[in-house]
């Protein structure tokens, strides 16, 4: 598991992301499990994801921030990353961010991709 936490800020929003290689929804599920073990992560106000898998295609889930794993699900599948979970984590500040939410689900993806030791893709 790759974690990059506390990179991003806004109007008191935190974000963090973590991801790492998945063949199924079993492998996800596990994936969700040990990342919230740690409480930080447990008490956090949403983890978004998806994944795509071989076998199963794309799955996503929004954690009640409503349309955050489409938002991952599509830069997955841009970047072509197969086999791999993105999991973007937000602590609300208490400030609504509206659409903003969504760039910073994009920054945090971008940030994984460009940081995390990933496969090569075709």
């Amino acid at each position: 598991m790759q974690q990059f936490n506390g990179f991003l800020t806004d109007r008191g929003s935190k974000y963090a992301v973590s991801g790492g290689p998945v063949a199924s929804r079993a492998d996800v599920k596990a994936f969700l499990k040990t990342l919230t073990r740690d409480k930080r992560f447990a008490k956090a106000s949403h983890n978004t994801w998806a994944a795509l898998l071989l076998d199963a295609g794309p799955v996503k889930g929004d954690d009640g921030e409503a349309g955050a794993g489409l938002v991952i699900l599509r830069m997955l599948e841009r970047e072509g990353l197969h086999g791999h979970v993105i999991v973007v984590t937000r602590w609300f500040g208490g400030t609504k961010l509206g659409g903003d939410r969504f760039r910073r689900v994009q920054d945090c993806v971008d940030h994984y991709i460009a940081h995390a030791d990933l496969p090569a893709r075709s």
